[in-house]
Parts: structure tokens; sequence; C-alpha cells
């Protein structure tokens, strides 16, 4: 494949519990070897609770609202224009801390198995359990 435009009307959006995922970049879209890109929207009060990619680096761009990021048992405030970049094998976890949706921009690398994403939940671990309580 030689590269791909990608409308708004195609990126592939799913529902979760806690927001919105459009998936702007991924291998079964768009071949990429090396990029997973998406867009999230977190509803407000809600967030991607702690989790890891065990063989991905993770950058989070917030373009709209204000999240609560954690690294670790680190936390601190991202609003529109902030980012956090997130090593491999490292906890985190975003959460909308404002009244309205928060629009993120994240991107992964490389891409790891046919959706380019890998992730492990740990929220119902500790420490990562009692962090927020």
């Amino acid at each position: 494949m030689n590269g791909k435009f990608i409308t708004a009307a195609e990126v592939e959006r799913v529902q979760l519990g806690w927001g919105t995922t459009g998936w702007l970049s991924r291998p079964q879209t768009t071949g990429a070897k090396d990029i997973v890109a998406m867009e999230v929207s977190l509803l407000p009060g809600n967030g991607h609770d702690f989790h890891k990619h065990p063989e991905q680096e993770e950058v989070i761009y917030v373009i709209e609202g204000s999240v609560e990021q954690w690294l670790e048992d680190k936390k601190q405030t991202l609003n529109a224009g902030d980012a956090v970049f997130i090593p491999a094998d490292i906890v985190h976890a975003s959460f909308n801390v404002s009244s309205q949706p928060a629009k993120l921009f994240v991107t992964l690398s490389p891409c790891k198995g046919e959706e380019g994403y890998q992730l492990i939940d740990v929220f119902d671990e500790a420490p990562w359990n009692t962090l927020r309580a």
C-alpha cells in the first residue's frame, strides 16, 4: 500500500463505556507497521483506567479539555496543547476532569498484533486500584 487518505466519515469509531476511540491508522486499515494512531474522546468524569502496553511506547496529546494523567503513581493535569510520553510497559491512566468531553490524539509504536495495539488492564490490581480512592 502506498499510503491512504482517511476522511472523517471513514474513521472507524468504537463506543466504549468511558468514551470513544476513532481508529486513524492501524495495520488492518492502513497497512501500518510501526504507528498506531487514534482520536480518543473521554466523557466528563470518565477515563481509560490504569493499563499498560508491554512492547509499545505511547504519546497522548490533549486537543480539548482537561485530563488527569497518571504515569505510574504520579499524576498531572494536562490541558489542551499538553502531552505525555509513556515508555513501554509503564502503567498509566487518563481521566477527564472537565465538564465537557476531552479530545485526545494518541499514537503508539511499534504496531503489535492485528489491531496494532496491545493492552493489559491493571486497574483492579494493587497499588493501581487504590490511587484514585
